[in-house]
């Protein structure tokens, strides 16, 4: 299987199962110096962990992760990090049953198709628990954007029809709720639709909201690795992820040029600024230095108790009861990934940005 490595300069290739024994991350690029701590990766490992409310699946694990090579003495060495998180609570008979058919919404066909085989177990690779080996790399890419002054912050910004209201949002509300919406009114009103979609043996989706802040201008490659086309691939490997916007997204065009473009301004203290950031941070594939502003929208949960109808054995009709542990949304947990992706995706630019040109070469050799 090839496509499991991400990022040309801060490179992470992960590995595992969702029933097998383990999971991880390497991360290759990352520059000498940084402090990190295994405690520094859990802290995000422990907002995607299963289990923390009613609304992920009950499935139990602790999620520890434990650093195998590239850290002395409390800093990155320059070298290859590895990274392991074992799984501890496995429980691949409660899928026995769909080792011959395929589940509506899954890729057990498509990955019968591609290979010849699949890991019903959870959907092996495909299975969301892979992204707790993104989560691990991202915690360490975050640290690397913090030397820099970068702040990524996701949430959800809605469930099923449920938005957040810009008036009341909250930050720290967040990690308070478990619907990790900016907002208590609409998470209480979030809580109460997932409450009915449980009662209906049903799922949710929604849209998670990323603001980045203290990005500096210059980052993206301005033809086929655009920042916002680099970024767009990155939330869209994220296997429940159907639509990504940047900016002001699909709204822009139901708008005019001159309701969309961002008007420039000098302040009080003679610096740049915009009227608006329509252009969600990002002009000619290249940050501008405003805020990084994007969405990626999140389909239901596949995994759903209702009966559904499919194929077994590729000869018969069936009707199928999915059994096992999974998320009546996904969203919630989500959140923490797509900040994983993106800081990843940012870390990546950076790097490559110091090569852009001649003086910004000098400046990282102390030439200059």
């Amino acid at each position: 299987m090839s496509g499991s490595s991400f990022g040309k300069n801060f490179t992470i290739t992960t590995w595992g199962e969702s029933h097998g024994p383990a999971l991880g991350a390497v991360i290759d690029g990352c520059p000498a110096g940084i402090p990190l701590t295994p405690e520094d990766i859990q802290q995000d490992l422990d907002r995607r962990k299963p289990g923390l409310s009613p609304y992920s699946t009950p499935r139990k694990e602790n999620d520890r992760v434990e650093i195998l090579s590239g850290v002395f003495e409390g800093h990155t060495t320059g070298t290859p990090i590895s990274l392991i998180i074992y799984n501890t609570n496995q429980r691949p008979y409660d899928y026995s049953e769909i080792a011959k058919c395929y589940r509506p919404g899954h890729a057990d066909y498509t990955y019968n198709q591609k290979y010849g085989t699949r890991d019903y177990r959870g959907g092996g690779r495909s299975s969301g628990r892979e992204t707790a080996a993104r989560v691990g790399a991202g915690a360490i890419a975050r640290k690397l954007l913090a030397e820099f002054g970068v702040d990524i912050m996701a949430y959800t910004h809605s469930i099923g029809t449920i938005q957040i209201a810009p008036n009341r949002f909250n930050r720290e509300q967040i990690v308070k709720n478990v619907v990790a919406m900016p907002d208590i009114e609409a998470a209480k009103l979030a809580t109460n639709y997932l409450e009915q979609c449980k009662a209906q043996e049903d799922s949710a989706g929604g849209t998670i909201e990323c603001v980045v802040t203290g990005l500096p201008a210059g980052l993206g490659e301005p033809v086929f690795e655009k920042l916002d086309a680099m970024l767009g691939k990155a939330l869209f490997s994220i296997g429940a992820v159907k639509a990504v916007e940047i900016g002001s997204g699909i709204a822009a065009t139901t708008m005019t040029g001159w309701e969309h473009n961002d008007f420039y301004y000098l302040d009080a203290q003679n610096s740049i600024n915009k009227e608006t950031n329509h252009s969600g941070g990002i002009l000619g594939g290249i940050s501008d230095g405003f805020p990084v502003k994007l969405r990626a929208h999140f389909k239901p949960t596949p995994s759903i108790h209702r009966l559904q109808r499919t194929i077994k054995d590729d000869t018969e009709n069936i009707d199928l009861q999915v059994e096992g542990r999974h998320d009546p949304i996904i969203v919630p947990r989500a959140v923490i990934v797509v900040e994983a992706m993106v800081a990843l995706t940012l870390a990546d630019n950076l790097l490559q940005s110091a090569l852009s040109n001649i003086e910004s070469l000098k400046r990282a050799l102390h030439k200059s």
